[in-house]
């Protein structure tokens, strides 16, 4: 089979494609051929995180170290990228009993990776199942990694309907499927982005957007009951009169300054501060299929790739210019 490959840390170029042995299903393993992967945040930097420095990396400090060994220190222990994937079942294992030959299936595959191939084994328990019956193989390969944070992140903070939420950051994977939950959840959505994604965003569902470029939302008087900021992009000093007596600043990335303001803040009646990280199952991959048949939540791809330019699609989403997902079409 072929599979998208790299042997060595740094810019998209390391990615070569290459032939492999194509991968047998264990007892409890479902063998898929993979029709569609999306490039998402955690691609880029497992490509080069000999370049993500304890002051570039996006989560608290003590977990830098267990990331650098785990992705590796000179030169990358994960050999195949890809986390979310879209494609039909192969061939089972002889115990498993939830899929058969034949079953389009979608999931996530966390920092296991090893998606950007034409087969893939993951266990029949594992954050897969079957595909929405109304999404074809690239839009389905789209929504897991992001629609998976934003619920859990949103569960965890209990959003409320009626309630005023923004999400700064709202066009990225984790942004754009939080904007099309809260509404889900009976929010009141505004989104932040750029100038290019405004469209983008709308068409999310979004009840407002704003374009950071023209506007701080810190300053605009507006209050709410929810700050959803993705990227900790902005802080909780800046937020804190922008939310509402009892608003929330919810994190997705952050660092130990963020877990010290909420452990503070946790003490005390009033606005608070809430770092998480997301904790996927396979029965939410369930509920977003529902919601995706439901047309609760949409995906928009932007561009398309196939395996021999996964290095163009790379430089295309790190130039920052996409408006919605970026795919590699595995096979046709």
């Amino acid at each position: 089979m072929k599979a998208i490959t790299l042997t060595e840390y740094g810019s998209p170029d390391v990615l070569h494609l290459k032939e492999m042995e194509k991968p047998s299903p264990k007892d409890n393993e479902i063998l898929i051929k993979v029709h569609a992967v999306s490039i998402n945040v955690g691609d880029l930097w497992a490509r080069n995180f000999k370049a993500i420095t304890p002051s570039k990396f996006s989560m608290p400090l003590p977990l830098w170290l267990p990331s650098r060994l785990y992705f590796g220190i000179t030169k990358p222990r994960v050999n195949i990228l890809g986390s979310e994937f879209a494609g039909m079942v192969e061939g089972t294992g002889k115990d498993v009993q939830r899929f058969k030959k034949g079953d389009r299936v979608f999931g996530y595959r966390g920092q296991s990776m090893g998606a950007n191939a034409e087969y893939l084994c993951v266990p029949e328990n594992g954050t897969v199942t079957t595909m929405p019956s109304n999404m074809s193989y690239d839009e389905a390969a789209t929504v897991p990694y992001g629609a998976l944070t934003a619920m859990t992140l949103l569960r965890k903070v209990n959003i409320q309907r009626g309630q005023k939420v923004l999400i700064n950051g709202a066009s990225g994977g984790i942004g754009s499927a939080a904007v099309q939950l809260a509404k889900y959840y009976g929010a009141e959505v505004t989104g932040v982005c750029g100038t290019p994604r405004l469209g983008f965003v709308k068409a999310l569902g979004a009840d407002k957007v704003i374009d950071y470029t023209k506007e701080d939302f810190t300053k605009n008087g507006e209050t709410y009951d929810l700050i959803f900021d993705i990227m900790n992009k902005s802080s909780f000093e800046k937020c804190k009169n922008s939310l509402k007596p009892n608003g929330i600043y919810l994190l997705a990335s952050f660092k130990m300054k963020q877990v010290f303001q909420m452990l503070q803040t946790s003490k005390s009646s009033g606005k608070k501060v809430i770092c998480a990280f997301s904790t996927e199952t396979p029965q939410d991959l369930e509920l977003i299929k529902k919601l995706a048949e439901e047309g609760k939540i949409k995906a928009i791809v932007d561009k398309r790739f196939p395996m021999e330019r996964a290095a163009d699609a790379h430089r295309y989403v790190e130039s920052g210019n996409k408006a919605g997902s970026v795919v590699i079409t595995i096979a046709a």
